[in-house]
């Protein structure tokens, strides 16, 4: 950025002057724009399910606008939503909080910019280990923390390891953030993969857990779902278990995110929501309480509709020359390796030299939008969101594998 980009000499604060939209905003925007413009696009970039929000759910919204529940809510959290948040996690992950020790916002990203800000001062660390969500290290950075980047590979199924976290780990260290499954690449940390990270955690009493759990719904192939609170009592009083209702539940516009954790950290993030954005949305809250405690059954099948749509790319990804995709254990993304692309021809004359231009050039002449993994601080890789049809997901890879064989040496 610079102050010939904003009217008025506009100069931006310290904390944003190197950070800006997401580039999957970007991409996603352009895209949409080609598609309004005529062009026969697909996306693939958002992350977000194409089923709608059950009726029930509508239903108890509906419900509650008819009630007059339309008014302010407690800061963070009706009771009655608290109350089935508790349940939720007694439940499904067998984690008792009591009710001052959960809070709920609006997103799960004010869930993780409310701790960040609560809890970090100038110079401290926060772990991240890439490919990650890049909103994670921009809240960090505004909240004046510092990111501490560790590269994960596909040889280790994008998961952290022990040595790595160990190597990272100094005295300004105050959080570890992990996200299982992930986003962009859908590996998903098993008991096995948890437990020499919690055993070194043991050890580091200074160093705190963030774990986002925003996928726990979406794992495939007998996975077995955990989180760290679940697997190490020990370390409950110093985890923040993140969730929300937005992607099991189809309902990302609905804006509720939640977690559970130490009292007088949730406190904490209660002091900074306050000066925020106040409560969340008192219908959106009610929808909230009918997904925690209504039917769950429709998972299933949402869940089964997502594994056929994985094995769907991952076959075709695999069976272009010069992409590998692992096999990702949940959420609803594909990230595969596109390096043996780079350095090829297009019929256009122009070398592929990174991921964003091979994305660039999908967009342009394949009309599929996808994002490059250096969005997500690991390259040479691209993401693709299989959360749309099969019929969409089918034609994309039509699309991509056709694209690749036009490229010259």
């Amino acid at each position: 950025m610079n102050t010939l980009e904003h009217p008025a000499g506009f100069t931006p604060a310290d904390r944003i002057a190197a950070i800006d939209v997401s580039e999957i905003v970007a991409i996603s925007g352009r895209a949409a724009a080609m598609k309004r413009a005529g062009a026969p696009v697909i996306i693939l970039g958002a992350g977000e399910p194409d089923f709608d929000t059950p009726d029930h759910i509508k239903q108890a919204a509906c419900e509650a606008i008819m009630a007059g529940a339309t008014k302010y809510t407690p800061l963070d959290g009706t009771p009655e939503l608290k109350a089935a948040i508790k349940g939720k996690f007694a439940r499904e992950n067998g984690i008792d909080y009591a009710l001052d020790e959960i809070t709920v916002a609006t997103g799960a990203k004010q869930i993780l910019f409310n701790a960040m800000m609560a809890s970090l001062n100038d110079g401290d660390e926060v772990i991240i280990p890439v490919p990650c969500w890049t909103s994670y290290i921009d809240i960090v950075k505004i909240a004046g923390g510092t990111p501490v980047i560790v590269e994960t590979t596909a040889a280790d199924g994008f998961k952290l390891t022990a040595p790595a976290l160990e190597a990272a780990i100094t005295p300004r260290t105050k959080w570890v953030l992990l996200n299982s499954p992930s986003n962009p690449t859908g590996a998903a940390y098993s008991e096995a993969d948890y437990r020499p990270l919690l055993d070194l955690l043991l050890d580091h009493p200074q160093v705190w857990l963030l774990v986002d759990d925003m996928y726990e719904h979406i794992v495939y192939d007998n996975f077995r779902f955990v989180t760290p609170a679940q697997l190490e009592p020990r370390l409950k009083a110093r985890t923040l278990t993140c969730n929300g209702v937005s992607k099991a539940y189809a309902m990302t516009g609905w804006r509720i995110g939640y977690a559970g954790g130490p009292k007088a950290l949730i406190k904490g993030m209660a002091v900074v929501q306050s000066q925020a954005t106040s409560c969340p949305s008192s219908v959106s809250q009610a929808a909230s309480v009918a997904a925690l405690n209504g039917p769950q059954d429709f998972l299933i099948d949402r869940r089964d509709s997502f594994r056929q749509r994985r094995d769907l790319v991952v076959a075709a990804l695999n069976a272009i020359p010069g992409i590998t995709c692992r096999r990702p254990e949940g959420a609803f993304y594909t990230y595969a390796e596109c390096g043996g692309v780079l350095g090829k021809r297009t019929p256009e004359g122009k070398v592929l030299e990174t991921d964003r231009d091979f994305c660039a050039w999908l967009l342009e002449t394949a009309h599929v939008a996808v994002i490059p993994g250096a969005a997500f601080l690991a390259s040479p890789c691209f993401r693709i969101s299989y959360a749309t049809s099969e019929a969409e997901l089918t034609e994309a890879m039509a699309r991509i594998t056709a694209a690749c064989a036009t490229l010259q040496p």
